[in-house]
């Protein structure tokens, strides 16, 4: 998993509350178990028409987003089902970041997991934020995990609270694997003790 330390990047705005895990990434797009490839399709329904042409108006779409690094949005992202392709759809498309009111609980959780920084901060915070995404390309806003702030484009600084075993994990980019892999030399001298105790295992 990719580490998260910095980030200063272009951020969309999305002032839609609600954004469900069908929305982010439709079910039709849930037969592949890669991670990758999901990007083209994030927001399916709302980018393309019924002939898959994009629609310019979605803001995804248009030229000075098209590279956002951060989506600001409304209360309750990623609600509905708990669905990991929808972080996986977010992850592949480009975005490390997400800024918003609240989160469902299990899509919260799997952003970290899959190297991306959810962040809730109060409503008018966010709506501050969102002003200053809608500026567009010359608009960027910076991400510190580390300091734990977001600064926008004019230098307003706002801090954020994050779970510091969420952090740890983040910013030194460990997954659940990575994680059980910290222990390898436990487990292997767990496992030689194990077969010299039982060699009949």
């Amino acid at each position: 998993m990719d580490k998260f330390d910095k980030l200063s990047g272009i951020a969309a705005p999305l002032p839609l509350i609600n954004i469900d895990t069908d929305m982010i990434i439709p079910k039709q797009f849930l037969k592949t178990i890669k991670r990758s490839g999901l990007g083209v399709n994030l927001f399916d329904e709302m980018r393309y028409d019924d002939d898959r042409n994009e629609i310019p108006t979605f803001v995804l779409n248009k030229p000075q987003y098209r590279d956002a690094e951060i989506l600001v949005a409304g209360d309750n992202f990623g609600c509905g089902s708990s669905r990991e392709h929808a972080p996986w759809a977010i992850k592949d498309f480009g975005i490390r970041c997400v800024i918003a009111p609240s989160y469902a609980d299990i899509f919260y959780s799997n952003c970290f997991k899959n190297g991306i920084l959810p962040i809730a901060l109060p409503q008018e915070q966010v709506d501050v934020l969102m002003k200053d995404a809608e500026k567009g390309s010359n608009a960027r806003i910076e991400v510190d995990l580390e300091a734990q702030t977001i600064t926008s484009s004019d230098g307003e600084v706002f801090n954020f609270e994050v779970d510091s075993f969420k952090k740890h994990c983040l910013m030194n980019g460990l997954d659940d694997i990575g994680l059980t892999l910290e222990k390898a030399s436990s487990i292997e001298s767990f496992e030689a003790q194990a077969a010299t105790a039982r060699p009949w295992v």
